[in-house]
């Protein structure tokens, strides 16, 4: 390989073949998401935890920021998923990327719409499944992930096996950060990379400055993983509200707008990510991939996506030779 692959989603070429991880709640919101596809990749929304009216604006508002390709990312299990999904077809957006769960549904009313599908797997199970339920894609999502988590294997563990069982294009995620990651899974047969943490750190995210500071801020030893109420486990940095967590096993619920299809109630997810996003470092939880503490500085979106292609096209065609 002498140069960085071509991504092909269904009617869908974007100029590089990056996808941007959609964070919820607000964090990747239409500053983010338009920046990314301006400079050539895919720009997600985080769909989850909003009314489905705010992601409808959400989307009208990116769709005016770029005439680039617009996904959203909506977890299957959120409450209303097919009503948020709807809003975002009616907004305008060119990709749904689902996981947490598996909607059959989802693929019909995306397939009326002309709207790509991009599920989020861990097991090649999963992955040949969606492939005939209609899938245009996968992301394939390892343990370095940030927020929650299908798997205890690391991507370099369980991505091959996968690629090599799907007809689709498969898009690696999970603790990707730099050029020398990208080129890795590239040299590994990614049709393309799904990069979500190395964007909260840029100047385009929109998340109050006391997000980026954690994050800025995070060793590799202030990484770890709690149960989320959502069911699954989900990587996070170590902060007083985790702490809490961990210590007491739950963090007292004052008042619950059923945001979830099914909800341990141990804390309140939706309002801990928001009031982080508000920069509320005692009571905020902040979602991060494992390799958060390699990431030092912030950027402009178009700089970070210019380094990491421009690093990975080097590597690759070093190689090459």
């Amino acid at each position: 390989m002498k140069t960085i692959p071509e991504l092909v989603i269904g009617k869908l070429r974007p100029r590089y073949p990056l996808l941007q991880g959609g964070m919820s709640v607000l964090v990747s919101n239409p500053s983010l998401a338009a920046a990314v596809s301006n400079a050539g990749g895919i720009g997600t929304l985080g769909g989850t935890g909003v009314s489905p009216e705010l992601l409808y604006k959400m989307v009208q508002e990116t769709k005016k920021l770029t005439s680039g390709i617009v996904a959203v990312n909506i977890m299957v299990a959120a409450n209303h998923f097919l009503e948020l999904v709807q809003a975002a077809i009616k907004g305008g957006v060119d990709m749904v990327v689902a996981g947490a769960g598996i909607s059959k549904q989802l693929f019909q009313i995306c397939r009326e719409a002309d709207v790509e599908v991009v599920p989020i797997v861990s097991s090649l199970r999963i992955g040949q499944f969606v492939e005939k339920m209609g899938a245009s894609a996968i992301v394939v999502e390892s343990v370095e992930a940030g927020g929650h988590l299908g798997t205890e294997l690391t991507l370099d563990e369980m991505f091959a096996e996968i690629k090599q069982g799907m007809k689709i294009p498969v898009i690696a995620a999970g603790g990707l950060t730099d050029g020398k990651d990208v080129a890795r899974m590239f040299r590994q047969g990614a049709d393309g990379v799904q990069l979500a943490t190395r964007f909260v750190l840029s100047d385009e995210c929109d998340v109050h400055e006391n997000y980026k500071k954690v994050y800025l801020n995070a060793r590799e030893e202030d990484i770890t993983t709690i149960l989320s109420p959502v069911g699954y486990p989900g990587r996070a940095i170590i902060t007083p509200f985790v702490e809490r967590f961990l210590r007491d096993g739950k963090v007292p619920v004052k008042s619950c707008n059923q945001c979830l299809k099914s909800c341990s109630h141990t804390f309140c997810i939706r309002d801990a990510l928001i009031k982080a996003r508000d920069g509320n470092i005692e009571e905020g939880l902040f979602f991060a991939g494992k390799n958060v503490h390699r990431i030092k500085e912030i950027k402009p979106v178009a700089q970070i996506v210019e380094e990491i292609m421009g690093e990975a096209r080097d590597i690759l065609a070093a190689e090459a030779q």
